[in-house]
């Protein structure tokens, strides 16, 4: 309303013709707009919060790239095998996640509903390794772990009754 008073206003002080006047209402009106569209932008880019959400990851798109963030973490029974098996920690793990170079040849960034990122690192106690995530929606899991330097006999579930070794599974 501010915008047609202001319009009224100036054409009684400039004696505006009136053919002038729906051009001004829409000059008016893209300045509207323009500023309407600049706040809503600064919004999308200030970060998001979780006040009164129960899912912290509700609003934040994991669609783009690997998400680093350890909050949504979880571990399947291969990879906890495996870790075990490997002696490398939750810790160390957590590492690699926030640190580690992703290998696209050893990932499958297109699987659906997960995509696959292999990360690769050296974690505190100098083992090379390779933890491989399957993050999907709502979490990241672990799948398995490895260590690109030793061959560690390793007897964990989905291994088909074979051991597989750190060879086999490169």
């Amino acid at each position: 309303m501010a915008i047609i008073e202001l319009l009224l206003i100036c054409k009684n002080y400039l004696q505006v013709n009136k053919k002038w006047i729906p051009y001004l209402i829409i000059l008016a009106l893209a300045i509207v707009l323009f500023f309407v569209r600049r706040n809503k932008q600064d919004d999308t880019t200030k970060p998001k919060t979780n006040t009164g959400r129960k899912d912290p990851g509700a609003a934040i798109n994991r669609n783009r790239g690997f998400d680093r963030r350890v909050s949504f973490i979880e571990y399947t029974e291969h990879a906890k095998c495996r870790m075990q098996c490997r002696k490398i920690s939750q810790a160390e793990v957590e590492q690699i996640m926030k640190e580690g170079k992703i290998n696209y040849a050893k990932s499958n960034v297109n699987d659906r509903p997960c995509p696959v990122y292999a990360l690769e690192g050296i974690t505190r106690d100098n083992q090379r390794v390779r933890i491989v995530f399957a993050q999907c929606d709502f979490k990241t899991k672990v799948v398995t772990s490895i260590d690109l330097n030793t061959e560690w006999e390793c007897h964990c579930p989905g291994d088909d009754g074979s051991s597989n070794s750190q060879k086999n599974r490169n």
